[in-house]
């Protein structure tokens, strides 16, 4: 091989290294802005917010549409659902709660979330119901939609999460379905946590939608 060509192959692969290194770096740079930015939101803010976009997902077609609705219990700043979840009951809507079920699993199981469900945290301080061996869980496919917390989204349906990639391995059967596609992913945020574009993994399972307080955002690929 040509020494010239045996440089550019090495300045290649010297690039995509540093390339994958600024990535990874800008990745968490904005990861840990925007939790920061959510964390310090006053108490009105929040309370102001989530009303917002509790009516706005209550309007929604997923929304109305669906009988089993998976949810979550707000953590680190994250918007909250409680008025959506009580909303749901009333409509005698089944709702649920992500729970890690098996120890040291990387992947969610849903659990029946009533009025009456007993909560315990796990093993990253997150609510989710008490259950044991004998619980009943229930799988994704068998649900109809799903709210989704995040760190940052963009118009493509792209979705930041915390970095643990609970929810992109729980629902990687979806990148092989070609016509069966539930649940509908509906991702939810606060709309300063929208980007203008984000970098992907082939790992990442794009969201259908992303509600803010100010706005329904579809998945435009």
């Amino acid at each position: 091989m040509p020494r010239d060509l045996e440089a550019f192959i090495y300045f290649l692969c010297v690039l995509r290294v540093l390339r994958g290194s600024m990535i990874v770096m800008n990745t968490k740079s904005l990861r840990q802005q925007i939790r920061e930015k959510r964390r310090n939101l006053s108490e009105l803010e929040r309370e102001h917010t989530a009303f917002l976009l509790c009516e706005r997902i209550a309007a929604s077609r997923a929304f109305q549409q669906s009988k089993h609705i998976a949810f979550y219990l707000s953590n680190d700043g994250e918007m909250d659902l409680s008025l959506l979840i009580e909303y749901a009951w009333q409509k005698g809507k089944h709702c649920y709660l992500p729970v890690l079920a098996e120890p040291n699993t990387q992947r969610l199981w849903f659990i029946p979330y009533t009025p009456e469900s007993k909560l315990l945290n796990n093993r990253f301080g997150i609510p989710e119901p008490l259950h044991s061996n004998k619980t009943r869980l229930r799988k994704t496919l068998s649900l109809d939609l799903i709210l989704m917390p995040l760190v940052a989204f963009d118009e493509q349906g792209n979705r930041m999460g915390m970095g643990g990639g609970f929810y992109d391995r729980t629902l990687a059967y979806l990148r092989h379905r070609r016509y069966w596609h539930k649940p509908t992913l509906l991702g939810v945020a606060y709309e300063f946590q929208k980007q203008k574009q984000l970098e992907t993994n082939n790992w990442d399972i794009p969201l259908q939608a992303i509600a803010t307080e100010k706005d329904l955002y579809f998945n435009k690929k």
